[in-house]
């Protein structure tokens, strides 16, 4: 450790010039590092400039860190003690110019130490105060270290005393530094060693997410403190243990299974989304609903392909797949393991694990286990209706299980039968989580598959993933028991399809749009059984598409249809229609299971397009259902197609392009196609460039694609940070849009056509650019050539 001591004050204020002026000779000898150099400077420049850093008699100062500049600018971190003493707060930073010379100080003292350095107070004293004041149970009280506490700005004596234990609130462990002061006893303040720190996590199947981590005697442990302590472990491959994982810098995995860390970032990210989500969506804090966190063990046992939570040791377990390979750790598993434990401690004794209940205990772990991952919105795992399609168990692409139609694996039940309670409870869980994506997404073509309806039942529309998953929990935290089942002939009120109704109408009303989704969505799944019946109707379109011709109408035929209850009027109404197009029925109300005509006038000059129109019936109660009806304009030709691009190969100079157009050439690279190509990047500084051509797009086209080709060779590491980009824009006078972005992590041997649509532009004049964007090290280089616009 290098230390400088000033003598005395005098001893700063002399002979500044010279000792500067003679420095960098001194400093030029061969051999020494720059570093060294910036330290040796710095400990002159403390000398000639004792005032910036607060300098008093019986300073003495001791390097901490240095760090310099590409441009040669310096900057030395010190500590500092008095009279021997460390001083909490003494820290500075001398800063140094590209050229040596002094440039400052970062300094918190705001001015030099004067202070007795005899104790009025004994330590035994501060020992014991600080023990009285610890708000938790005591475990040890370290010796008191004399020292100056200058967190102030202003120096004291003070006696720092370590006392360690665990907290009232929530058992956490604690190593708690207490300052008092030493003169008068008072206590200063007091800061946690144990703390909660946010560390980075390269996972497997989420990409890098944070994770909270506890840091204790130097090092990081994978212990949420801000979610009960709960703490993910190794297991090492075995069935008895589970090693706790430390780490020193706080950044978990690799994101490769080969590094033991990656499948726990997973688990530990995914434990704290599902216990954000059960908190912050429905008030239940952690498995018990008072803040405890559990353990959770990965790689438990050889090569197993099961994750799992354990209700009599109140812990989860995940095993690593086939030859220990896949570990069983996606977002929506781990979610689902955790919500096996929400439902244990809901339900007394959970959903019984066998026949229909166990079904249901399943289906609830697959619900909220999705709703968690839809929740967490990570990137490289987005909210979907599959369980564990990251983990690729099988090797073919296909996942655990589809909510959206379970049939798909070829074991689930789809649609309750009198068999289902005789299967294995992963797939009697099918109905569930059928009527579950029903409730949320609605039958048919969804977003996310096609759910088909079983038998006659009607079609079904959803009321959003979140109100379906308020009803879902509220059954279970107020209406199921242990028992609970989808169909139950000698006690119908203790099912699914009864609580979850009961459910609906305590949160949105008796006979709500959300109570006949529940009914409807029940019965889509061939569950049906008691609850109250409400009027309810359907609209149905024939056919569920059209065609209108620019300067003529169309008809089509709207069937409405009595659900339950009593047939009511309907009103009926359409939406999503474009301007130019109108569209009236007749008659405009009808009895429920009577029929209208739809008739939709386009005015003439419109351009061909496609529209999504929805059709309302709204019937006397004020309930509406709709459908779904594609409309489609047939308009003006096409005027003007063809290639709107001017030298799209930059074979002939540079222009039509603008902008930085000395990055077209023929050299340094290789073309495409004949020998020209435009290099961005390709600096290996801090650097942007950008080409631009301006074109304008023909009205009534039937399509408009921008193409090129594009080869990228980097000197980032693979597969390394996103750190030079190159991005596609397009500006118009309605402002700028990103088309695509590429980085130095799309860097490939050879070149790549890429398409990208521009319909959205279509009747437009266009600006193209092209831009390069590079970090201030290593280069990527972004070759394009053979751009072209299309227009067909």
């Amino acid at each position: 450790m290098r230390r400088t001591t000033l003598a005395t004050a005098t001893a700063l204020l002399l002979g500044a010039t010279m000792l500067l002026a003679e420095a960098p000779a001194a400093l030029a000898e061969p051999g020494v590092s720059a570093e060294a150099a910036a330290v040796a400077r710095a400990d002159l420049a403390i000398r000639a400039n004792g005032a910036a850093v607060r300098a008093a008699l019986d300073d003495t100062y001791s390097v901490f860190a240095t760090r310099v500049d590409p441009d040669g600018a310096a900057h030395v971190r010190y500590t500092r003690k008095h009279h021997g003493l460390r001083v909490r707060g003494g820290d500075f930073v001398m800063h140094a110019a590209p050229g040596g010379a002094f440039a400052g100080a970062s300094v918190g003292l705001s001015a030099p130490l004067q202070l007795s350095t005899e104790p009025k107070v004994s330590s035994a004293a501060a020992a014991a105060a600080a023990r009285e004041g610890f708000a938790g149970t005591v475990h040890e009280v370290g010796t008191p270290e004399l020292m100056i506490d200058a967190a102030s700005g202003r120096g004291r004596l003070a006696w720092e005393t370590v006392v360690e234990g665990t907290l009232s609130k929530g058992q956490s462990p604690s190593r708690l530094h207490v300052f008092s002061d030493a003169q008068t006893g008072a206590r200063i303040g007091s800061v946690d060693a144990i703390m909660h720190v946010s560390g980075t996590g390269n996972s497997l199947y989420s990409g890098t997410v944070p994770v909270d981590t506890t840091l204790s005697g130097g090092s990081y442990t994978l212990t949420d403190p801000l979610r009960g302590n709960g703490v993910t472990c190794d297991g090492m491959n075995v069935k008895i243990k589970c090693d706790a994982m430390l780490d020193l810098n706080n950044i978990w995995g690799s994101g490769v299974q080969s590094n033991r860390q990656t499948a726990a970032v997973d688990v530990h990210f995914g434990v704290a989304q599902a216990y954000d989500y059960f908190k912050n969506v429905h008030g239940r804090s952690g498995i018990f609903g008072d803040g405890r966190g559990v353990p959770a063990r990965v790689h438990y046992g050889e090569a197993i392909s099961n994750a799992f939570w354990n209700g009599d040791h109140l812990y989860m377990m995940f095993g690593d797949g086939p030859g220990n390979s896949k570990p069983l750790v996606s977002l929506d598993v781990v979610a689902h393991e955790m919500s096996h434990g929400v439902t244990q401690f809901m339900v007394p004794g959970g959903l019984i694990y066998e026949s229909e209940s166990g079904g249901l205990n399943e289906a609830t772990s697959d619900i909220f286990g999705t709703m968690v991952e839809f929740q967490a919105n990570v990137a490289a795992d987005r909210g979907d209706y599959l369980i564990g399609e990251k983990i690729d168990l099988d090797g073919d692409g296909t996942p655990f299980r589809y909510m959206y139609n379970p049939a798909l694996d070829n074991v689930s039940h789809s649609c309750w039968s009198a068999g289902t309670k005789d299967v294995n409870t992963h797939f009697s869980s099918g109905v569930g989580n059928h009527f579950f994506f029903m409730l949320a997404e609605g039958s048919g073509a969804t977003a996310f598959g096609t759910s088909p309806v079983c038998g006659s039942a009607r079609p079904v529309t959803g009321i959003g993933r979140d109100k379906a998953a308020k009803i879902w929990f509220r059954a279970l935290d107020v209406y199921f028991t242990s028992t609970t089942s989808y169909v139950d002939p000698e006690n119908p009120d203790n099912t699914a399809r009864a609580y979850t109704l009961s459910a609906a109408a305590d949160l949105y009303g008796m006979c709500s749009r959300e109570y006949k989704a529940v009914q409807s969505a029940w019965n889509a799944v061939n569950v049906v059984g008691n609850g109250t019946t409400c009027n309810e109707v359907a609209v149905e379109v024939t056919p569920t598409a059209g065609e209108v011709i620019a300067g003529s109408a169309a008809t089509s035929q709207v069937q409405t249809v009595t659900v339950s209850g009593n047939p009511q009027l309907i009103t009926l109404s359409v939406t999503g229609l474009p301007p130019g197009v109108v569209g009236a029925f007749n008659p405009a109300t009808v009895l429920s299971g009577g029929t209208s005509t739809l008739t939709i006038t386009a005015s003439a000059g419109l351009t061909s397009a496609t529209y999504p129109v929805t059709i309302t019936g709204t019937a006397a109660d004020s309930s509406t259902h709709s459908a779904n009806y594609t409309l489609t304009v047939r308009g003006d030709m096409c005027a003007s197609p063809g290639q709107k691009l001017g030298n799209p190969g930059f074979e002939v100079g540079t222009a039509p392009w603008a902008g930085h157009t000395h990055t077209i050439g023929s050299s340094g690279r290789t073309p495409h196609s004949g020998t020209r190509f435009a290099w961005l990047g390709g600096n290996g500084v801090m650097s942007s460039e950008m080409i631009s051509q301006t074109f304008a797009l023909p009205t009534a086209c039937a399509d408009y694609d921008l193409t090129f080709w594009m080869k990228i060779d980097s000197a980032e590491p693979s597969p390394g940070l996103v750190t030079d980009k190159l991005t596609v824009r397009a500006v118009t006078n309605l402002g700028s849009v990103t088309l695509a972005t590429f980085s130095n992590r799309d860097a490939g041997a050879n070149y790549v056509r890429h398409t990208i649509p521009l319909d959205q532009f279509a009747g437009k004049q266009v600006t193209l650019q092209l831009m390069s964007s590079e970090d201030a090290s290593r280069q990527t280089s972004f070759v394009i050539d053979d751009v072209a616009v299309n227009v067909a």
